[in-house]
């Protein structure tokens, strides 16, 4: 069997009522770009019928594949599929956020630059429309004003899809400490640090249902896990440009 060229990573936690609509719409159209890829889901803590949804649809689907942790943790479950995949090219996908759109700019975008590492999909980056209600808008700004003065970053966004050369970026989510809500970020942070080159596409960004956790709910816990990754990294050497 030929090794893919593309991974696809979706967590899944507690999406009983998405997860089957989201990976068949998912494989419809990676199937349609006619380019070899897997997909991995990796349930992480669900409540409900979430690992045995993803189960029946890897024994549906060829290309479809999963894991699964024991606790919820969006952060380690994206960590898990990255070191898990084996596309030369990884994208991070959410059951209720992903885009065929981004994929096939990311996938030109790696084709015609070999040093690339990242490519995120940034809702400020020119040509993004950012649909989501104020209040989220509001806090994406705010966390990106204090990622650029707390850590120099350059990057215009850290959440959300991602694409990822696996060679480049494999060492870099081994080295990640931190889950939740801030592992995706600590790994443009650190791939930034490395010289690793990044790059950012606006896309589209709306809610195909309202978040499940309260901004208020997770602020506190994002500001603390901040100050912790900025004292872990100010202990680390920085490679020199």
């Amino acid at each position: 069997m030929t090794a893919p060229e593309l991974s696809v990573v979706v967590p899944a936690h507690d999406e009983a009522d998405y997860l089957e609509e989201s990976i068949d719409e998912m494989l419809a159209g990676l199937r349609a770009r006619e380019l070899p890829f897997d997909l991995v889901i990796v349930e992480n803590g669900s409540g409900d019928s979430t690992a045995a949804e993803a189960e029946a649809l890897s024994e549906r689907h060829a290309e479809v594949s999963t894991r699964s942790i024991p606790t919820p943790d969006y952060g380690n479950a994206l960590r898990s599929g990255i070191l898990a995949a084996v596309g030369d090219i990884v994208v991070t996908f959410d059951v209720d956020y992903f885009s065929f759109d981004f994929l096939d700019h990311a996938l030109a975008a790696f084709a015609e630059d070999p040093e690339l590492a990242i490519v995120v999909g940034s809702k400020r980056a020119p040509g993004a429309h950012d649909r989501r209600p104020w209040t989220r808008r509001l806090v994406t700004a705010t966390f990106s004003a204090l990622l650029r003065a707390g850590f120099g970053l350059r990057t215009t966004d850290t959440h959300g899809m991602k694409a990822l050369r696996r060679t480049s970026v494999r060492p870099l989510a081994r080295a990640c400490r931190h889950g939740q809500d801030l592992f995706d970020t600590e790994l443009v942070i650190r791939a930034e640090r490395a010289g690793a080159e990044v790059r950012t596409i606006g896309v589209t960004a709306e809610e195909r249902r309202p978040s499940r956790t309260p901004i208020l709910h997770r602020v506190p816990r994002t500001l603390r896990g901040l100050a912790r990754l900025r004292t872990e990294l100010g202990r680390e050497p920085r490679a020199r440009p």
